[in-house]
């Protein structure tokens, strides 16, 4: 496993920025989980991930709905954001959603997701929020699988 990477950001606008960064390097297939408290930034980072695939349709949270599908833009790729906030561990919940069949057409990008949806693919990347009393965030990235190897060939930090 490829060590973790981590990254400084120092505003909203900077995660907007490495999320759009995040968002160029995925392909169907692709599982990200974000993880963090509240306020971390997860959502700011999946509006990000959707402008780097240049997704159609606007990204917020879908806590409510518990996953959004944006079409694909230019990437070609669709991006399915899911908001696993309500599941509270209720993995039947998240088979009712059927993402691993939209693995294989689409990205799909989990928020609250960690120790919930790691078991849709071997294959993902957990991406890690803190945010910080200054309002900065630490950005820490897992890979998981073959992104160990992505991880190392991306062009992510700074």
């Amino acid at each position: 496993m490829v060590a973790q990477m981590k990254v400084m950001l120092a505003t909203p606008d900077d995660t907007i920025h490495f999320g759009r960064t995040l968002g160029g390097e995925l392909r169907a297939g692709d599982l990200v989980l974000l993880a963090g408290p509240l306020g971390a930034g997860k959502t700011t980072m999946a509006r990000g991930i959707a402008a780097g695939m240049g997704v159609a349709g606007r990204v917020s949270s879908p806590t409510f709905v518990l996953a959004r599908v944006h079409p694909a833009g230019r990437s070609g790729v669709s991006l399915v954001h899911v908001d696993a906030y309500r599941l509270g561990g209720d993995l039947s919940q998240l088979d009712d959603l059927d993402l691993d069949t939209e693995l294989a057409e689409a990205a799909v990008v989990v928020e609250w997701g960690e120790g919930v949806a790691e078991r849709l693919s071997d294959d993902h990347l957990i991406v890690r929020l803190e945010r910080h009393d200054d309002d900065t965030r630490t950005v820490i990235l897992e890979p998981h699988g073959t992104w160990a190897a992505r991880l190392a060939e991306a062009r992510l930090a700074g």
